[in-house]
């Protein structure tokens, strides 16, 4: 066994679905599935004897569920990532949200593809990033990296510093729009934002969430909840209104278009950015184009580099642009 390989936990109640997301994972030569689990209460007797980087769990299990599980392993194992898998339900997708909020680093959907090389296919496709983007330090110099790697947060972070250009008094900026990028860990800090937004605050709100499409509707109605007003999925050719918040679509860039005295959401499914659609980047750039310096701009917490591009064109264009530091 390489020690410089991402040691992965699989843990899921069905005997086939553990085998294809293990077959899925190990299509990386920098990956083992060194062990697995049927249930939760199974997972944490394993986790207590031996060590992982990363955990890919089941929503939906016996015994003891992986909602449940989360919540303990936040508590014994703050610092271990641990990725949801789930069907597309809309039980499922509330449940995974849900985890998202209490700590979950990711999700991914469980395929529904008719043969098993196409479901590993999605699988990996949506796990191995993810996991290497978790596990950034074993990614670098475990023996052999997949070209779907994303890059480490700590470059990004470096890179957007430079880009960054904050008043030194908030209540300087006569922002029109807010726009919001974030990825891993990020509906945690989406929810904590949205909950403390001023009634007063009126100003149109737009949000990319690195997330499956499943997940984004029930996404939009946490967010209804915490921010106490109306989100939704954006959808293209709506006209912006005023106290609204608009979330990209999974798998679909948002974008705004101005159309006279009218500011339009625009969706389309142009090559991903980053290895992400929908990338914060053509939200950044589209609203710089069009609000300028009347344009605040967050960036939450993730891994890789997606939004930098936008972020370095939304400030040559004098916007505003916030950045949430690691701690």
């Amino acid at each position: 066994m390489n020690n410089n390989s991402i040691q992965v936990m699989v843990v899921d109640d069905s005997v086939v679905v553990r085998g294809l997301l293990t077959k899925a994972l190990q299509t990386d030569p920098g990956i083992i599935v060194s062990g697995s689990a049927g249930n939760g209460s199974s997972a944490l007797t394993i986790l207590r004897k031996q060590s992982f980087d990363a955990v890919v769990m089941d929503v939906e299990m016996p015994i003891l569920d992986g909602l449940e599980t989360l919540k303990i392993l936040q508590k014994e194992f703050p610092k271990l990532p641990v990725i949801m898998a789930s069907t597309l339900t809309t039980r499922g997708a509330a449940i995974t949200i849900q985890a998202l909020a209490h700590g979950a680093s990711g999700c991914i959907e469980k395929p529904q593809a008719g043969s098993a090389s196409e479901a590993m296919k999605i699988v990996a496709d949506q796990l191995i990033p993810l996991v290497k983007s978790l596990c950034p330090q074993k990614a670098k110099t475990s023996v052999a990296t997949s070209s779907s790697t994303t890059a480490s947060s700590g470059s990004g972070t470096q890179t957007l510093s430079r880009t960054t250009r904050l008043p030194t008094n908030f209540s300087s900026i006569r922002a029109q729009a807010v726009v919001i990028g974030s990825s891993t860990g990020g509906p945690q800090a989406l929810s904590r934002v949205m909950k403390a937004l001023s009634e007063k605050m009126t100003l149109p709100i737009f949000i990319v969430q690195h997330m499956p499409a499943a997940f984004t509707p029930m996404l939009a109605e946490h967010i209804t909840r915490d921010a106490r007003r109306p989100a939704q999925e954006a959808k293209d050719g709506e006209v912006v209104q005023a106290g609204r918040i608009y979330i990209a679509p999974g798998n679909y860039h948002m974008y705004l278009e101005k159309r006279g005295t009218q500011v339009l959401t625009r969706l389309n499914q142009a090559e991903q950015e980053h290895y992400c659609r929908p990338s914060v980047n053509p939200l950044y750039r589209s609203a710089s184009e069009i609000y300028g310096s009347r344009l605040l701009a967050v960036m939450l917490t993730g891994m890789g580099e997606d939004g930098i591009e936008g972020a370095h064109d939304l400030v040559a264009r004098g916007g505003y642009m916030i950045a949430q530091d690691e701690a």
